[in-house]
């Protein structure tokens, strides 16, 4: 029997609990993510039918402590269940996911939680992993001294979440399952909450001595690892080993599918061309939409490869000891080492990173934060980077390594050595603060789950993809009408393009940027890059295949640029990059999340004159080393 809506249920539980993990075990793709109104917070609500029939949203809140709201992230899972959202409607069901091998850390939540006395159920996850311990929990105990349902949940697991879906169905079959649901006073309950605490933690211990029948033995093999990679020397080798892997694996492992991409690309060109005849119509798809859209899209393969290790080292513990590891460094340019995975989270984008820092409570820190995080090599960038170091940097071993790995390790590298130098002129700019340690959960290893990494990932390229069909694609067709009109008048010797709109605001700018090595052709291509880096490669495209003649046209980009390039433009061009003020949409976030435009008026002005001046010392001193 089917209720007459959907039943709306939410995940709700402490960080690296697995309740993401269970959230993508319950919805698969079916999910969609956004950001909750007027915040920055991720929303992640899925949907999902099981055997019975039943229809469910459900909604993954953020990981929380406490329903007292330390961090943005509790006051949304807060509001959410309480009800004060306008955007939003209490859920139907709350379900607690707690993490069996840690139940002292969990349990302080879920007591809280039951405080709302509203209908919920508790997923006891990883519960494969506390029998390996020998952990043994006596679940019916633990369901009586609780008063709610207590479902055991593997969520890595395929049939992990059979029982808990089960008990769904048993509650959608409840009469008050067709009722709206309740609003709480959130007032009235923090202010019990704040004075129960010491009694909730009694109660905490209490329940523990009663359902826990056999403690087991302690994660031995987790901290011999921690062991090794918690060293204050190897642990440093180690991780600067990870991100070099990384950073190789990127072009390396990526060559096969990038090259059936550009084939693919090139080979609709030439049809669209052959089958077309000569005119706007074509000119607007060979040389707007398939040369500027195409020569993005063939990135998509670089971009999902780092993807994959930052979600690989999320999902097996790894990351939050890096930020443990680095917190001492880190705190030596005036950063916490929860600076880490907000940073880290840049190298994919700054945008994610950027939000990621309201996990800082400290406000100068998250500041400073905020104003290096563009810094990180993002995934936008990669596509820049590639096609310079791909026409002018050989293919070729060094050792073992690839010597365009190393190029593009040297980049991430200067612009982390940048954003710490950034970093510590910033604290002594906005303000001294005593250095604060860092206090961090470390959570259990777990190999990284195929399905949750495979779901991530298709998250990752269609978000690109829709980037690449919406945004970049508009801004292809702009460029285009702007590089093709007008056209050349009669007698005119050189390139339809340098006697368009492109092509005036092309030489109006190369007298600005001619000192750092920058023709009108690139000039072009910074201004739509400032919506998206990324679009700056696809500009490219464009411009060249317009400015082309002949065969030209039909001639891929990067031999076309390797031929009229310097190498000190080009590594001038490498230089900009690694400063380069930052796309809008990064821009926009930072003012939402500083409530002010100085923060980003700030970021842009800094980054563009440390981007000019490092491009101008770049050029220069290339010049005079290897002329041209």
């Amino acid at each position: 029997m089917n209720t007459a809506r959907p039943l709306r249920l939410a995940l709700v539980g402490n960080p690296n609990c697995g309740k993401t993990a269970l959230f993508n075990r319950l919805t698969g793709a079916r999910q969609k993510v956004a950001n909750y109104a007027g915040v920055t917070v991720e929303r992640k609500e899925g949907q999902f039918t099981s055997d019975a029939g039943h229809n469910y949203q459900i909604v993954d809140l953020p990981g929380a402590y406490s329903l007292n709201a330390m961090t943005p992230d509790e006051a949304i899972t807060r509001d959410v269940l309480f009800g004060t959202r306008t955007d939003d409607v209490p859920p139907d069901v709350i379900v607690l996911v707690a993490d069996a091998t840690n139940l002292r850390l969990n349990l302080r939540l879920v007591l809280e939680v039951l405080r709302l006395q509203r209908p919920t159920v508790l997923a006891l996850n990883m519960m494969d992993v506390a029998r390996k311990r020998g952990l043994q929990i006596d679940i019916a105990r633990l369901r009586q001294e609780l008063g709610i349902p207590v479902i055991e949940t593997v969520a890595v697991k395929p049939g992990g979440s059979g029982s808990l879906v089960t008990q769904f169905d048993e509650l959608a079959r409840q009469p008050w399952a067709l009722e709206p649901p309740a609003r709480d006073d959130a007032s009235r309950f923090n202010a019990d909450n704040s004075h129960t605490l010491e009694a909730t933690q009694r109660e905490v211990r209490r329940i523990l001595d009663n359902v826990i029948t056999e403690h087991g033995e302690e994660n031995t093999i987790g901290e011999k690892i921690d062991a090794v990679v918690l060293h204050p020397v190897l642990g440093y080798v180690i991780l600067a080993a990870v991100l070099f892997l990384v950073f190789q694996a990127v072009f390396s492992w990526s060559k096969l599918p990038m090259d059936f991409i550009k084939e693919s690309i090139d080979g609709l060109g030439r049809m669209v061309q052959t089958a077309m005849p000569d005119g706007i119509l074509r000119s607007l798809l060979v040389d707007g939409i398939i040369s500027g859209v195409g020569s993005v899209l063939v990135f998509l393969p670089q971009i999902l490869i780092l993807f994959l290790f930052i979600l690989s080292l999320e999902e097996s513990g790894y990351l939050p000891r890096a930020a443990f590891l680095l917190d001492r460094l880190m705190g030596s340019v005036g950063l916490s080492g929860r600076a880490f995975i907000p940073l880290l989270s840049s190298f994919a984008c700054a945008v994610p990173g950027i939000m990621a820092t309201r996990t800082i409570q400290d406000p100068r820190d998250r500041l400073a934060t905020i104003m290096i995080a563009p810094l990180m090599t993002c995934s936008a960038r990669l596509p820049v980077y590639a096609l310079i170091i791909g026409a002018f940097i050989p293919d070729r071993p060094v050792g073992i390594l690839n010597l365009q790995g190393l190029v593009l390790f040297g980049l991430y590298f200067a612009g982390i050595l940048a954003a710490m130098a950034v970093a510590y002129v910033i604290k002594r700019t906005i303000g001294k603060g005593r250095y604060q340690p860092l206090m961090l959960e470390l959570p259990n290893y777990h190999w990284p789950h195929a399905r949750n990494l495979a779901i991530g990932l298709w998250e990752r390229a269609r978000i690109f993809v829709t980037r690449v069909g919406t945004i970049i694609l508009s801004l292809m067709i702009i460029l285009w009408f702007l590089s093709s009109f007008p056209g050349a008048p009669d007698g005119a010797t050189g390139p339809a393009i340098q006697y368009s709109f492109a092509g005036h605001v092309g030489r109006w700018l190369e007298v600005l940027f001619a000192p750092i090595g920058f023709n009108w052709q690139i000039s072009i291509a910074l201004v739509p890059g400032l919506a998206a880096r990324e679009v700056a490669v696809g500009a490219l495209g464009t411009v060249y295949a317009l400015s082309a003649t002949g065969e030209e046209v039909a001639t891929a980009l990067t031999p076309m640029i390797a031929a009229t390039w310097s190498l000190p433009t080009a590594f001038s061009l490498l230089a900009w990059y690694v400063f380069a003020p930052q796309c809008i949409s990064t821009l926009s976030i930072v003012r939402r999340e500083t409530n002010t435009w100085k923060a980003p008026v700030a970021m842009a002005a800094y980054m563009f004159a440390l981007a000019y001046l490092a491009s101008f010392l770049t050029y220069q001193v290339s010049r005079a080393l290897l002329g041209g």
